[in-house]
């Protein structure tokens, strides 16, 4: 899979009533795999959170506000899909992209590959 990488968002749809749910800003996204295990960093001016998880093992998380809750996240298809009973958030790779649905609100996230982004 292609997922490694860092990524900065470059065009949303519906983020107005997706941030009003999180109440946060855009963030850089570094993602660092070694096989079945991934590292998502988030990175925004406010904070940095780093969340580690398996594929197809229930992992806990945490928001950027501090609740937590917990996911398993799966590969169908060649994408990335995080699910349990309030939300399910999908990310794919096409071409230099990372496109993202997330959220009850469904958010769409189009992400552009960096080689470095600070």
């Amino acid at each position: 899979m292609a997922f490694t990488g860092t990524w900065q968002v470059y065009h949303e749809e519906n983020l107005d009533e997706y941030l009003k749910e999180l109440g946060k800003v855009k963030p850089v996204f570094v993602i660092e795999q070694d096989g079945e295990n991934f590292t998502f960093t988030i990175k925004t001016p406010a904070f940095t959170k780093v969340q580690k998880f398996s594929i197809g093992k229930e992992t806990e998380f945490t928001t950027v506000d501090g609740r937590k809750y917990k996911c398993t996240i799966r590969v169908e298809d060649g994408k990335l899909i995080a699910e349990n009973e309030k939300f399910t958030s999908v990310r794919e790779i096409q071409g230099d992209e990372m496109i993202e649905v997330s959220g009850k609100s469904t958010l769409g996230r189009d992400w552009t590959r960096r080689s470095c982004v600070n």
